[in-house]
């Protein structure tokens, strides 16, 4: 094992990697896991000492660091998804004033927008401020605080600035080796996790993963699909041959009290991946009424030709990742819309009514079809 060390170019017909401090090394079989580059837009002053994505635990770390040793008051995140929820509910804990910039009018946009209310509610519950329909086009010097944002909306004064607007597959070395690169723009593999070229495969964030309900090679970036597929690559480098079954796309986060989860696809993907999308969103409570309320929120999608189950969401101060995860298993056994209706799920009046919100969300939208 080589630490601190980058790979910086590799000849694939002489089998050798070139590292840094011009030293190589030979392969038989070469792994790709490069993971992936947080994306930091190339704004003027976008690199400014206090300006940071976050992507490892160095990132973490240093922004660490830099909160104690500046005093950090006021902090400002730029975009709205996982990591910039995730991290509102860090430094809301440890006091710092925190503002949410984004493009879109809610945030988390993976999901419905009336879901996304919900998460907007509980960012302002908690004393963060969400400001929708900024472009951000400068990182300047401030006048009260560290750094100012110079936005469509005025100027924004911050002691950090958080770049949280995604990431994008690291196939630098992958293309200039010449592999091949899939539509979503990560590393193109099979099922045995094999590259187009003999004896090198790819895992994790830098390749792509076959999604089960559109039936497409696509890119999620998550840590428990990478271990997955990591396995796998393995198994089959060491001659046990096994196959990566794909994904169904479940993710989830907490956010303060509130769970956030979804699987699937939504109706924007379904229609691209030749479906006829049928949506229904019902609202109930995660426990028994008789033990008081726990709202939550249920979305399921289905395609209206064949009944399937294609996706959910749903976003709730208790159950909505046990919900989601159990579609999960819908979805990978695929499930029609009617049999979800009548799943026999392990009733409890703590966790849910007789009737599960999953099953009145699967009766409300087969009703809708």
């Amino acid at each position: 094992m080589q630490l601190a060390t980058e790979a910086e170019s590799i000849n694939y017909e002489r089998k050798i990697i070139e590292l840094s401090g011009h030293k190589t090394i030979p392969f038989d079989i070469l792994v790709m896991a490069t993971g992936t580059k947080a994306i930091r837009p190339d704004l003027p002053g976008s690199r400014r000492p206090g300006v940071f994505t976050l992507k490892n635990l160095e990132d973490a770390i240093n922004i660490k660091a830099y909160l104690q040793e500046k005093k950090c008051r006021k902090a400002l995140f730029i975009g709205a998804g996982f990591i910039a929820m995730e991290m509102s509910e860090a430094l809301r804990g440890i006091g710092i004033q925190t503002t949410v910039f984004n493009i879109e009018q809610l945030p988390a946009n993976r999901w419905d927008p009336e879901l996304s209310k919900l998460i907007l509610e509980e960012l302002k519950t908690n004393g963060v401020d969400f400001v929708p329909g900024v472009e951000t086009t400068a990182i300047e010097s401030g006048k009260d605080s560290l750094l100012c944002a110079v936005t469509n909306q005025g100027r924004w004064e911050a002691d950090l600035i958080l770049f949280a607007i995604g990431v994008r597959p690291n196939v630098d070395l992958a293309k200039a080796m010449g592999l091949a690169i899939g539509k979503s723009g990560a590393v193109a593999v099979n099922h045995l996790q094999q590259t187009s070229m003999d004896n090198v495969y790819a895992v994790g964030d830098c390749c792509e993963s076959y999604h089960r309900v559109s039936k497409r090679r696509i890119n999620i970036p998550l840590g428990d699909i990478a271990n997955k597929q990591g396995r796998v690559a393995g198994r089959n480098i060491g001659g046990q041959p096994l196959a990566f079954p794909g994904i169904v796309g479940a993710q989830s986060f907490r956010l303060f009290n509130l769970e956030v989860a979804a699987t699937g696809i939504d109706e924007k993907e379904a229609i691209a991946a030749n479906y006829n999308p049928v949506s229904a969103l019902v609202w109930g409570n995660a426990i028994a009424g008789s033990l008081g309320q726990k709202k939550i929120g249920l979305k399921l999608v289905a395609d209206k030709v064949s009944g399937k189950l294609l996706g959910a969401q749903a976003v709730g101060s208790a159950g909505a990742v046990g919900r989601i995860n159990a579609l999960s298993v819908a979805l990978w056994a695929g499930l029609s819309i009617d049999e979800v209706g009548y799943l026999d799920l392990a009733y409890s009046p703590p966790y849910s009514g007789s009737w599960d919100i999953i099953h009145n969300a699967a009766q409300t939208l087969r009703r809708a079809m």
